[in-house]
């Protein structure tokens, strides 16, 4: 009976100790596999929200969404946030409309009643007789610091003096529309419509010639004197009439105080409406700045106008303007300074 005993406590001591060597030897390959499970479980959730902020030209947006571990092929590519102002206070532009030119509309309720576009407090800047040093690149400063835009009607003669300076007016995002060749009264006494039609289509010439492109299909007769048959032939070549509804009067001030007095006196009044300036004038050049903040401060909003098309320039006035001997000599030779200019060593 004792033996028995003895041997059943053997028995249970030897399946302890069995048990406990196992227990020991199992251990770390338990807190490994532990280990590799917890590891394993961050990469099963859903990353949090991403906020990305995209800075607009008043005010941050923020935008949030769920970025998955591996993007699926066939997500939609991001979206671009806006180009920014640099000027959170800026005047900017609050609409962009697209003009069919077609047929030859008119606009500015002085002389065209038939398209009246625009609503309470909305304007569109625009400049006659340039490009010229000095004036022209003081307007696109101004402008290029409210953020905003306007339509420059350039002499064909000026385009082929500076042409320089009306290509950086086209490179700012301007649109460049034409005021003739020589800036003559379309309407004058001794004025045929053969030599009328001469001052539209070198005007036109000389401008796309500067430019390197087809101007606008936006015109606006000098002195504001509107040929009853140049009116009809800008029709038939589908080029859009600009009169104005607010003159600056600006070739008259005596100073850019007066300029900007006189465009607030007639908004004032009329609540809206195309500007006429110049930049030729340099009184408009100093004014601008002023009158860009005294028209935020207004409540007006510039509208940009953009034409649907480009002006085809007729073969034969093209070639008038490359052959012209009163021109500068720069017309003969259209290549970049850079081409021609090159700095070697310094």
């Amino acid at each position: 009976m004792r033996n028995a005993l003895g041997l059943l406590l053997a028995t249970v001591v030897a399946a302890l100790a069995i048990t406990g060597v196992w227990y020991w030897v199992s251990k770390p390959s338990a807190a490994k596999a532990a280990a590799q499970s917890a590891a394993a479980k961050p990469s099963e959730l859903t990353p949090p929200p991403t906020k990305v902020a995209a800075k607009g030209a008043k005010d941050d947006v923020e935008y949030t969404g769920t970025v998955p571990a591996k993007p699926a092929a066939s997500a939609a590519a991001p979206v671009q946030p806006k180009s920014t102002c640099a000027n959170p206070d800026a005047l900017g532009i609050s609409r962009t409309v697209v003009v069919d030119t077609s047929g030859g509309p008119g606009f500015g309720l002085d002389h065209f009643k038939q398209f009246d576009f625009l609503a309470d407090r909305e304007v569109v800047l625009t400049f006659d007789d340039g490009p010229w040093p000095g004036n022209t690149p003081a307007v696109l400063k101004a402008l290029a610091d409210e953020c905003t835009t306007g339509i420059f009607f350039s002499i064909g003669k000026h385009a082929t003096y500076h042409p320089e300076i009306l290509r950086l007016v086209a490179a700012a995002g301007h649109v460049v529309g034409v005021h003739t060749w020589s800036h003559a009264n379309l309407n004058g006494k001794k004025m045929t419509d053969e030599m009328a039609k001469e001052e539209l289509e070198k005007g036109f010439s000389a401008v796309k010639f500067a430019l390197g492109a087809n101007p606008a299909p936006f015109f606006r007769f000098p002195q504001l004197q509107h040929r009853p048959s140049a009116v009809a032939y800008l029709g038939s070549r589908n080029i859009a009439m600009f009169s104005c509804d607010v003159d600056s009067f600006d070739f008259r001030s005596k100073d850019a105080d007066q300029v900007v007095n006189t465009v607030m006196t007639g908004l004032d009044k009329k609540g809206k409406g195309i500007i006429l300036m110049h930049d030729f004038q340099k009184n408009t050049a100093l004014a601008l700045p002023t009158l860009l903040r005294r028209l935020k401060a207004g409540g007006f909003k510039v509208v940009a106008m953009r034409p649907k098309g480009t002006l085809d320039t007729l073969p034969e006035y093209d070639a008038m303007i490359g052959q012209d001997p009163k021109l500068p000599t720069t017309m003969t030779n259209a290549r970049p300074i850079s081409s021609v200019i090159q700095t070697v060593a310094q």
